[in-house]
């Protein structure tokens, strides 16, 4: 289990000035905008504005902060006015965002299309986080993860035998790689669970 602290996170401001994304964490490390399976990043949404487009990218977003806002995704318009409720769409279409009341913070996954898979849980509570396995042959080099993200109250992660973490809040958590196991979620607030995977051969992209 990989500790990732929110303190000291670059920001990087988007190309057209409405906001900034701070990266959480990606696979594989270090990989760039061309070349990642996955990425997970918060960002400081701003004003109202387009989104960048992302053809073969699937996107999952969150508002973990703020009073919400509408996203428009090829046309069709979709309100967000409530925290901690995934949507997710396809990074390549037409999409812009409006500011319900004032800046908002979004929880984002982007997914390679043939690559990378995943599902976002909002916790509230305590719960048992067990690791993702390599069910398409990702092997040890997969993109197999879980990532916690402390979104609302203090967050504690403990696995078998070792003192308890604690996260403040938007420190995350990387739970990866053959050896990992079970580990125990505790949350006094609200806390993400990203359970990251090679993406299913037999679905549809898009």
């Amino acid at each position: 289990m990989r500790i990732l602290r929110a303190a000291g996170r670059p920001a990087t401001p988007w190309s057209n000035g409405g906001g900034v994304t701070r990266e959480v964490a990606v696979h594989p490390p270090g990989a760039g905008w061309d070349t990642f399976a996955w990425r997970v990043s918060l960002a400081d949404v701003t004003r109202d504005g387009p989104y960048s487009p992302l053809p073969g990218v699937r996107r999952i977003l969150t508002v973990v902060d703020g009073a919400g806002l509408e996203l428009t995704v090829d046309g069709t318009t979709r309100l967000l006015p409530d925290r901690c409720r995934p949507f997710a769409f396809p990074g390549g279409a037409d999409t812009g965002s409006r500011l319900l009341d004032g800046p908002v913070v979004n929880l984002n996954v982007m997914l390679r299309e043939g690559r990378a898979d995943a599902t976002v849980e909002m916790v509230r509570g305590s719960r048992v986080v067990e690791p993702v396995r390599g069910a398409y042959g990702g092997g040890a080099d997969g993109p197999e993860a879980v990532l916690v993200v402390a979104v609302e109250g203090e967050t504690r992660l403990g696995a078998a035998g070792e003192p308890a973490v604690r996260l403040a809040r938007f420190d995350a958590a990387l739970v990866a790689g053959p050896d990992a196991g079970p580990v125990e979620l505790w949350t006094e607030g609200v806390a993400a669970v990203i359970a990251l995977a090679a993406a299913d051969p037999a679905r549809p992209a898009g």
